[in-house]
Formats: structure tokens, C-alpha cells, sequence
């Protein structure tokens, strides 16, 4: 019995991918399907980085087209694609950056630059080209995190720029690595985002698929020089369950709202605190102020963190919790919440601005 391609689209119409919730081929993931008498080839291409799950995605597939009647063998190569998605009206995208995510908290000490760090990590771990921006000037914490508060940037081959330091593989900028550590940064507002505009944009990115920005906390200068200058992809929110960080994060969220960049979801640190004696298990600062602020606000609920020393520990000493303990619970959270954050950035819109050349027409 013959196989015909349209089977196979058929039958991949009857899986669902569980990261995105969507079938194969609504997702435009399947790809170069081949049929060569009870032989199938076929490629599945995410449009998020996924190395971790790209083996059982192919068992996925394969085991769903064994199932049809004449096939064979089945061979499945899963990979990823990353492209450049919509951002604000009027704001063009940055050479060398794909997307940019914004990564926020109303208030301090809610584990926003932690949150942010691991994310990144995470994101490359599963295979993603990934650079992280830190943009809190008064209080840069990235390159302690990184391992790297030492190291200084290079300027590139032309002198234009400044080449971002490696952490972890991290591309990574910051107004740390250019100031001693005990310097205070008394600058007024209009420094403060000239500074950041500085950092973004004259350094040398390297075709990033995701630029990850560790914004200060709060509503002020730099978030609003970030939303109406800097081509945003979309913002995560960071709080913690109380009710005083739910207000802030509450703020930050309608400041995104307000200026048109979408908000990818929340992420609950501090969730659940285990006692390391007895582990006895206590929600130290409330319990669900997480997930009843994306019910009130109609966005996704990405994940939940411990309240964990090794978190701390980790982190203070340049080593976070995705490259200290990749295999561990936490490693395996943050990396379920940065291939969600992909998911959401590939199901919006994508930019074709840089496909199209720019076409002058002359008066003769």
C-alpha cells in the first residue's frame, strides 16, 4: 500500500506539540516531507528553541506516522528556527538582535535580575544564540552573576563598538564591566537613558535570537526610553505572592500595556519556601498572588520559583542555578518557563522588515 503525503500531513494533524498546545502543521513546523516507498523522512522545524525536548518531539512524530497503514521506516529530524517578530509601531530593529525581551518588576528584591539571568541561560541551553543587557545603571548586578564583574570589553575591529562580554556563553553588556564596582552612579534621568541607549546600541551583538533586558525596578526613565525608543518583543512581569509586590507589579504591567508591547506572562518567585532539615513546606509570602494577577489581567502564568538558598548561593557566585545545576528542579523550571516565553514570542507576528530592501524612486 502506497503512502501518500497528504496522509502524513493528516496524521500530524492529530498531535499536538506540547509546548505550543497546537498540532504540527497548523504551527508550519513540519517541513521537506519525502516518501520513498514504506520510507519516511521528514524535518520538524520549532519556531523556539527546544533541544531538550527535541528527541521526544521525534518519538512524537514517528510513532504517530509508524501508525499509518504501509509505512515502514520513519526518520524525523527536529531542529529550530529562530526569526524577528513585530515590535512597536515606528521602532526599527537593532543589527544583529532578532528579538528583545523585557524583563520587569514593579518593586526591588523580588528576584528580577536572577529571574532574568537563569532565563537567559535557559534559553540558551536550549539552543538559542542569546545576549543579556543589564540595564539597571544605578544598581548592575549581571556581571556578578555572570562570573565575570572583572573582565572589561574590548572595543571591535573598526573601533565603532564595544565587543559584549562572554558569561556562560551569554553575550553580556552592562555599566558594571565600565565603572569600578564602588563607584556610585549619581546621575539624573537624562544620563541614565543616554547610558542606556549606549549600551544597546554600540555594542557589537552577534545575531542574537534573543536579547534578554534586566530592567531596574520600577516605572521610571529607562522604562519609558525602552518602550518608546527600543524595539521590544514583548516584556515578562516578575513579582513575588505578597500583596505589596502585586501592586507594583501590577504598575509595571499597565506601563506595558499602555505603550503596546505585549506582556508574555508572570513569573512567581519566592513561591514556596522548603525547610532544609525537615522539609516541611511553607508559602512564606502568601499563597496564588501570581496566578490571580494573570486572571485579572488575562495574561499567561509562566512559572513558579522556590524560595532556595542554593538559588542565592549560586547566583552570588557567578555560577546561576541553569550552569550550576543543570539538571536539577530549579535548572528544570526556569527552563520550562524560557521555552514558554519563546512560544509566546513565535506566536506573535513576524517582522519582514529586513527581508525587503528599501526601494528609492528618482525624479528624471
Amino acid at each position: 500500500m502506497s503512502v501518500s503525503e497528504q496522509q502524513v500531513q493528516d496524521a500530524l494533524k492529530e498531535i499536538t506539540d506540547p509546548n505550543t498546545k497546537k498540532d504540527f502543521v497548523s504551527t508550519k513546523s513540519v517541513k521537506n516531507i519525502k516518501i520513498d516507498g514504506d520510507k519516511v523522512t521528514l524535518d520538524i522545524v520549532l519556531g523556539y528553541p527546544g533541544k531538550s525536548v527535541f528527541e521526544s518531539i521525534s518519538t512524537l512524530v514517528g510513532d504517530k506516522i509508524k501508525s499509518i497503514p504501509g509505512v515502514g521506516s520513519v526518520t524525523v529530524n527536529t531542529s529550530s528556527q529562530i526569526v524577528s517578530h513585530s515590535v512597536q509601531r515606528g521602532v526599527k530593529l537593532i543589527p544583529g538582535i532578532k528579538n528583545i525581551i523585557a524583563v520587569a518588576s514593579g518593586k526591588g528584591g523580588v528576584g528580577k535580575s536572577t529571574t532574568a539571568v537563569n532565563l537567559a541561560l535557559a534559553l540558551a541551553a536550549e539552543g538559542a544564540r542569546v545576549g543579556i543587557l543589564d540595564a539597571d545603571i544605578y544598581g548592575p548586578s549581571q556581571p556578578l552573576m555572570l562570573g565575570i564583574k572583572d573582565d572589561r570589553p574590548e572595543p571591535s575591529a573598526d573601533g565603532k563598538k564595544l565587543e559584549p562580554l562572554n558569561g556562560h556563553g551569554l553575550q553580556a553588556m552592562s555599566i558594571g564591566f565600565l565603572i569600578d564596582p564602588d563607584q556610585p552612579m549619581v546621575w539624573r534621568g537624562p544620563m541614565v537613558t543616554q547610558a542606556l541607549g549606549q549600551l544597546l546600541n554600540d555594542t557589537n551583538w552577534k545575531d542574537v535570537d534573543y536579547l534578554v533586558v534586566d530592567l531596574p525596578p520600577g516605572t521610571g526613565d529607562i522604562q519609558l526610553t525602552l518602550a518608546q525608543t527600543v524595539p521590544v518583543t514583548g516584556s515578562v512581569i516578575v513579582t513575588t505572592p505578597q500583596d505589596v509586590a502585586m501592586i507594583d507589579a501590577r504598575k509595571g504591567l499597565k506601563m506595558f500595556e499602555k505603550v503596546g508591547i505585549p506582556i508574555l506572562g508572570i513569573v512567581e518567585n519566592m513561591s514556596l519556601h522548603i525547610c532544609t532539615n525537615c522539609g516541611h513546606e511553607e508559602r512564606l509570602f502568601g499563597i496564588g498572588g501570581g496566578e490571580k494577577m494573570c486572571k485579572d489581567f488575562n495574561v499567561e502564568f509562566l512559572g513558579a520559583l522556590p524560595l532556595d538558598i542554593n538559588i542565592r548561593q549560586q547566583t552570588d557566585e557567578g555560577r546561576p542555578p541553569v550552569v550550576a545545576d543543570p539538571d536539577g528542579r530549579v535548572s528544570q523550571i526556569y527552563k520550562e518557563i524560557a521555552r514558554r516565553v519563546a512560544v509566546k514570542v513565535a506566536e506573535q507576528a513576524q517582522d519582514f522588515s529586513a527581508r525587503f530592501p528599501n526601494i528609492v524612486i528618482q525624479n528624471t
